[in-house]
């Protein structure tokens, strides 16, 4: 009995063609980001701020994206902040963002950081309960201006 083995592989993209390849998916996150180059440029500057993106691909598909530094605080020690976390929203409820965020968290054991953080929008109801099913809890409230 031949049995077809859906693959999916997570890595961390690092060519200007492996940014592209996230961008659709990203922009489904960050839609005032609306044109490709302009991503590729602006992932490429946080690079140089310690941002790291990584993409989990599925039959040479990107299905989920997320973005992700390390950073030391006083208040919580060394971190790994999500700043993006995004499943494609043809294949969502498919697992992909739940991968992806234990390949993060992965991430942040084997940097030996203290926590793991992330801000979310109010209206994002799936990705907070994602979040909280992995033991995310809720702290405090973000302000900018």
């Amino acid at each position: 009995m031949n049995q077809t083995l859906e693959t999916t592989t997570i890595q961390l993209a690092i060519t200007d063609e492996q940014i592209r390849s996230c961008f659709l998916v990203m922009q489904q996150l960050r839609p005032h980001i609306v044109e490709e180059a302009a991503f590729v440029d602006q992932i490429q500057r946080q690079f140089k701020e310690g941002y790291h993106l990584a993409y989990l691909e599925e039959k040479s598909k990107v299905r989920a994206v997320t973005g992700f530094r390390i950073l030391e605080f006083l208040a919580w020690g060394k971190v790994l902040y999500i700043d993006d976390l995004v499943s494609d929203a043809a294949t969502r409820k498919n697992g992909h963002g739940t991968k992806l965020l234990k390949w993060v968290l992965g991430r942040a054991k084997e940097a030996k950081c203290d926590q793991v953080h992330l801000d979310s929008g109010p209206q994002r109801h799936d990705a907070h309960r994602l979040y909280l099913n992995h033991g995310f809890k809720i702290i405090g409230y973000h302000f900018a201006r």
